[in-house]
């Protein structure tokens, strides 16, 4: 199972935003990263640049390699639609990234480990696959052992009010895709648009 196991802090102060942890570093040292920081004259990116840096983005955010990431993408391009909201409607339907927005886990990384370690139920059915893409209606929850194990029901927050394509019942740890979300209601800052121009090269 491929996924990012480097530096965190570097990535986000690339980006200059928290896109992997809390970004608790950035407030101490939110120069770009490399040997003279601040120091360092940096050319104004060009058109391509701007592409690359925004697909890098969009992958370190939901934890995503470059030949799933195309492969998302080859998918978002096959169905009706604006192909820049399909991407991210597919990456949104992800089960690891679901379960972070459920609060089941405090963050992606973490929500994808609970996955791999099957603890997690998908219409009953445990599922390890952190990329697998949900449907509307599928119920998520956690195993019957999980659900009792501190260590996993710890870190269970609940669900962000401001998702409104998921539903979230505390009582029986559950929640459900209910919907694809629309582009205006996901909050990550990625400009999806400069991804499909830089596809579509």
């Amino acid at each position: 199972m491929a996924r990012y196991t480097g530096p965190k802090t570097k990535i986000s102060r690339m980006f200059g935003e928290p896109i992997l942890g809390n970004g608790k570093w950035l407030s101490k040292n939110s120069n770009p990263p490399g040997i003279h920081g601040a120091q360092r004259k940096r050319k104004t990116l060009g058109e391509y640049a701007t592409q690359l840096k925004e697909k890098q983005k969009a992958k370190y955010t939901y934890g995503v390699l470059e030949k799933q990431f195309r492969n998302t993408f080859g998918e978002a391009s096959r169905r009706k639609g604006v192909t820049g909201e399909n991407l991210i409607k597919l990456l949104e339907a992800r089960l690891d990234n679901t379960v972070f927005r459920l609060g089941i886990a405090p963050s992606r990384p973490a929500a994808r480990q609970l996955v791999s370690h099957k603890h997690v139920t998908v219409n009953g059915l445990v599922t390890n696959v952190p990329s697998f893409q949900l449907q509307p209606g599928d119920k998520i929850g956690l195993k019957e052992k999980s659900s009792v194990n501190s260590a996993v029901t710890s870190n269970i927050r609940g669900k962000n009010l401001k998702f409104s394509w998921l539903d979230w019942n505390e009582g029986e740890l559950t929640g459900t895709f209910i919907t694809y979300p629309e582009r205006e209601s996901v909050p990550e800052n990625i400009r999806e648009q400069l991804i499909v121009e830089l596809y579509s090269k």
